[in-house]
């Protein structure tokens, strides 16, 4: 016989604040009304290994699709209810099922128990114009149970025909939600939310000996590291991420206290050198799919790998407010980027060959860690390395001088100067100099590496300052301070209105008669300018002319007009050897270097 009744929602206002929160994400229904099922399951599993009821062989949830008769249905074998549970469950929505069970038979060693939902079998409303549910309690006395609603507050309960234990929840499609109908659409949402999900699920069964389930119950994860082959390690990543690259390497993390955190991060191959491409870091709450790159409870630099992660003692559905003032939270954010420091370490000291073949591939994201992540930095900062001139790579830390005292600094003492390469074709020339005078400097060729010297340099303030191989010649490659005054004036003479700045000095290479340096400050600030879209500054140059070169020599002896055309010359090409000719200055270039060959000729 059946009954009619009003829903009781604990507060008047609870249908509109579940359909405002769900409607942001319509599809997660799914998500929900699955997860209840293997919730259900999960108790007649317990109350089976407890003794209070008989066991299952074949634990199972089927999803069918019935484009016909416009209904979506997810069928379980799990505990069921009775028609008075239907009552406290359903029909009073203000807490979930779960907790009662949970504080029932937590003394007994109950644990797995999904429990976070409570709201979850309402969303279906955001696709479904009615809902019947069809359940029989596992107590052997208790008749089944038909509910059904439209979702406008009001209800039909009563007894029906169903035979076999567990509930069968038939959701009855809106025609303006049809997409809801298509075995692909809800074959990728079970993909999605459902893939790691404790126990089988099947899509439109069909009984078939061949038939398989869509998830994957005992995901890698949740193994042992002992027991996790490699190759299993890469056929969990190519599953997952639909990625056919191997990973490079990977971090197995499995800890029970004081929190229960279980997963796996992959550190990817970098597809492009010059962009930070996002990754996507799963997190699950017992098996059940929460969402993608929560950056609080997954660190920011995180986010660049792949990986799954599982926080049962995080709730599905929760503000991020919460989880951002939630201490928990934060020692699981914490503990994620220590074991992922680790790693690093571990590589790093002992297999040294394997670290620097898979630098390239992993440096920016290690370089972006320290920039977001102080505890990260402090972990790694004596393991990020640079190829220097010789093609080795070594710790940039160690070219560190001494820390500064405050003496040091009133007598005007800098920090130890480390040279780098931007641009190693742009810095050929720059690059010779350094290399025939015995000098070092490191390869800083990736986009993040400006932003990056500049951390090292805000973190030893004392200890280290970058200038690009350009930035200081002359105090890099000078042999003695060399003062020409007559030299000056003939270069300063030519180079007239063009803002350049003229040096003399005597460097250890004869064969270099000019050189552009550029201010290391001027210039960062030029190139600041330009990435927020104020405009390039013009960059502060100074010809540095070195007083060792022949061909400078011979200045002094020349005729006047040889003199500036040569000095003219020479200017430009150390001008090529920093930058690319504007067209005027290629026609100058030009120009004058025809003179100077039309009167070699003559002579």
């Amino acid at each position: 016989m059946e009954k009619q009744g009003n829903i009781r929602i604990a507060s008047e206002n609870m249908m509109p604040i579940i359909k405002k929160w769900l409607y942001s994400e319509k599809d997660i229904f799914l998500r929900e009304i699955v997860a209840n099922a293997q919730d259900a399951i999960t108790k007649h599993k317990k109350l089976a290994d407890l003794g209070e009821t008989a066991p299952e062989e074949h634990y199972r949830v089927n999803v069918i699709v019935d484009k016909d008769a416009k209904t979506l249905t997810v069928e379980d074998n799990g505990i069921g209810m009775t028609e008075e549970e239907v009552e406290k469950y359903i029909t009073q929505i203000a807490f979930s099922g779960a907790a009662d069970f949970v504080d029932k038979y937590e003394k007994a060693g109950g644990d797995g128990i999904i429990g976070h939902f409570g709201l979850g079998f309402y969303s279906a409303y955001m696709v479904s114009s009615d809902i019947e549910i069809f359940t029989k309690s596992y107590r052997e006395d208790a008749p089944a149970v038909h509910w059904e609603s439209d979702g406008n507050a009001t209800y039909t309960i009563g007894d029906c025909d169903k035979i076999d234990r567990g509930t069968r929840i038939v959701m009855h499609i809106a025609d303006e939600e049809k997409e809801f109908l298509s075995e692909g659409t809800i074959r990728q949402l079970l993909a999605k939310y459902c893939s790691f999900m404790p126990y089988e699920i099947y899509l439109d069964p069909k009984g078939k000996e061949d038939e398989k389930p869509v998830n994957t119950t005992h995901p890698l994860y949740l193994k042992q590291p002992k027991d996790c082959t490699e190759q299993e390690y890469k056929d969990f990543y190519r599953d997952t991420f639909a990625d056919f690259n191997e990973p490079l390497f990977w971090i197995h993390l499995n800890m029970e206290y004081p929190f229960r955190l279980k997963g796996i991060l992959y550190f990817p191959k970098v597809k492009k050198q010059v962009e930070l491409e996002r990754g996507k870091v799963k997190l699950y709450c017992n098996q059940v799919y929460i969402a993608d790159n929560i950056k609080e409870v997954i660190p920011e630099f995180l986010m660049l790998l792949n990986g799954v992660i599982d926080c049962p003692d995080i709730p599905l559905n929760v503000s991020r407010s919460f989880l951002q003032n939630d201490r928990q939270v934060q020692k699981i954010a914490k503990h994620i980027t220590k074991k992922v420091a680790d790693k690093l370490i571990e590589l790093y000291k002992n297999d040294k060959e394997r670290y620097e073949n898979c630098w390239s591939d992993i440096a920016t994201f290690v370089k972006f860690g320290c920039i977001k992540d102080d505890d990260f930095y402090k972990k790694v900062e004596d393991i990020v390395i640079y190829k220097n001139l010789a093609g080795e790579y070594i710790p940039v830390s160690s070219l560190y001088g001494e820390e500064l005292t405050d003496e040091d600094e009133k007598n005007g003492k800098e920090p130890q100067a480390v040279y780098y390469v931007s641009d190693a074709d742009k810095q050929a020339q720059y690059i010779k100099m350094f290399r025939d005078a015995g000098l070092d400097a490191i390869f800083c060729d990736t986009y993040i590496d400006p932003h990056f010297l500049s951390y090292l340099e805000y973190k030893n303030p004392r200890r280290v300052r970058f200038l690009r191989i350009d930035a200081d010649v002359a105090g890099a490659l000078k042999e003695e301070s060399a003062e020409d005054e007559e030299l000056k004036k003939i270069f300063e003479s030519v180079l007239e209105g063009k803002h350049v700045t003229v040096k003399t000095e005597k460097l250890k290479d004869e064969n270099v008669p000019v050189v552009i340096n550029v201010s290391e400050f001027a210039r960062r600030m030029s190139e600041m300018h330009s990435f927020y879209g104020m405009g390039e500054s013009p960059a502060d140059l100074t010809l540095i002319v070195n007083t060792a070169n022949p061909a400078v020599a011979a200045l002094k002896d020349a005729e006047e007009e040889a003199r500036k055309q040569s000095a003219l010359y020479l200017y430009y090409l150390a001008l090529m050897s920093y930058r690319p000719l504007k067209p005027e200055e290629l026609e100058s270039f030009v120009s004058t270097g025809n003179v100077l060959v039309q009167n070699y000729l003559k002579k």
